[in-house]
This record gives C-alpha cells, sequence and structure tokens, in this order.
C-alpha cells in the first residue's frame, strides 16, 4: 500500500479517489531565472493527487503531489529530478495528432507504466462521461486545470519541497478520451493517510 497525501499535506478531492493522469507536450521549461535558451523541450507524461499546503505563514495553497512522471528525453530525467522529486523516468512516447484525435502511446522501461489513451478533438464533450466523479463540467473544471504549485515533502532535510510554475494562454477544452490501457493506476494500490504535522521549513522554486 503506498500513501498519497506526503507530510504536510492534505487531500483535495472531489469524492476521495480521483487521480489525474497529465499528459504534456512541454517547450522551454527551465526555472524562471534561466533565459528561454536553457529550457528543456520534452514530452511528459505524469500521475498526480490534488493537495493542499499551509505556509508557515498561514496561507492555504492548493497544488499537486507528484506519484510519478514519465519523459522521453534523457535530459529531463537527470536535470530533472536535481530540484524536485517528480521522479522522471525515461520512457518511449508515441504521439499521434490528427484534425479530429490524439493519440498517445507511453512505454515505460519495466512495462509498469505503459499507457495508451486516445482523445477525440473533434467534438467538445458536453457532460462528464459515466462513472465520473465529477457531477458536472464546471466541478470537473476545478480538477482539470494546471494549478499553481507542486508539493512534496523531503526527508533529508525535513522540509517542504514548493516549485510555482507559471503558465499563459490557458484555454481548456472538454473532450472524450479512450483510456485502452492504464497500467500504474490499474494494478497500484494507494491509501489516503491523514496529513501529519509539519515544522516550518521549506524550499522553493519558481518555473515557467
Amino acid at each position: 500500500m503506498k500513501p498519497l497525501p506526503a507530510r504536510g499535506l492534505e487531500l483535495d478531492s472531489c469524492d476521495g479517489s480521483d487521480s489525474p493522469i497529465v499528459m504534456v507536450e512541454t517547450r522551454n521549461l527551465r526555472p524562471a531565472f534561466l533565459p528561454a535558451g536553457c529550457g528543456l523541450t520534452f514530452y511528459l507524461a505524469g500521475y498526480r493527487i490534488f493537495t493542499r499546503y499551509r505556509t508557515p505563514a498561514g496561507r492555504s495553497l492548493r497544488g499537486l503531489r507528484i506519484l510519478r512522471s514519465d519523459t522521453d528525453r534523457w535530459s529531463m530525467r537527470v536535470f530533472g529530478n536535481l530540484p524536485t522529486h517528480y521522479g522522471y523516468q525515461l520512457s518511449r512516447c508515441d504521439v499521434r495528432r490528427t484534425n479530429d484525435t490524439y493519440a498517445v502511446k507511453i512505454c515505460s522501461p519495466h512495462g509498469d507504466a505503459d499507457l495508451d489513451v486516445e482523445a477525440d478533438l473533434a467534438n467538445d464533450a458536453g457532460s462528464p462521461p459515466a462513472g465520473s466523479p465529477f457531477p458536472d463540467l464546471r466541478e470537473a473544471r476545478n480538477f482539470a486545470g494546471p494549478l499553481p504549485f507542486t508539493f512534496d515533502y523531503e526527508h533529508q532535510a525535513h522540509s517542504m519541497i514548493r516549485v510555482e510554475g507559471v503558465r499563459r494562454e490557458w484555454k481548456p477544452k472538454p473532450v472524450s478520451v479512450k483510456v485502452r490501457r492504464n497500467i500504474l493506476l490499474d494494478r497500484s494500490s494507494w491509501v489516503c493517510s491523514s496529513s501529519m504535522p509539519f515544522e516550518p521549513l521549506e524550499r522553493y522554486l519558481s518555473m515557467r
């Protein structure tokens, strides 16, 4: 059994079970203080949960905790894991896009996180699909958009890593998605642990 929220975090969920899969074509990702030429361009497939973190000053922040990340660039696997706990693993990413569909296949090194999905781009989804934890698209939007913060607890330094991403031109479009294969979430067993006390130490990194 694997605990979901790390120390100092609380689970922020619609029904206590939703765990999003994020697939992103990323260009020039870098720490905010570096120029665009130093950024990395790569494909990312990630598994996250929604969490809340209360800062030492008492501010409540909403963000994500990473369960696993896959990338098609070895440099992102190396350098992306240095300042964060994103857990990048090098995998093969096959992306195929037409005017009507967007299909992604992820082949992980040991087959433990293979993923095969296809989105219908031709038609907007009018409502959440059957079995969705969300009653409507308005509620789903709260758990579908990119959140500014990513959190994780660092045991060695007894501190909270807080990564803030700056995103622009976010224009969401609800679409229906066929999930043909989802090995990680189908085979994994996760449990929701209660939030544990946290002393006021932080590490902060801003990315854009």
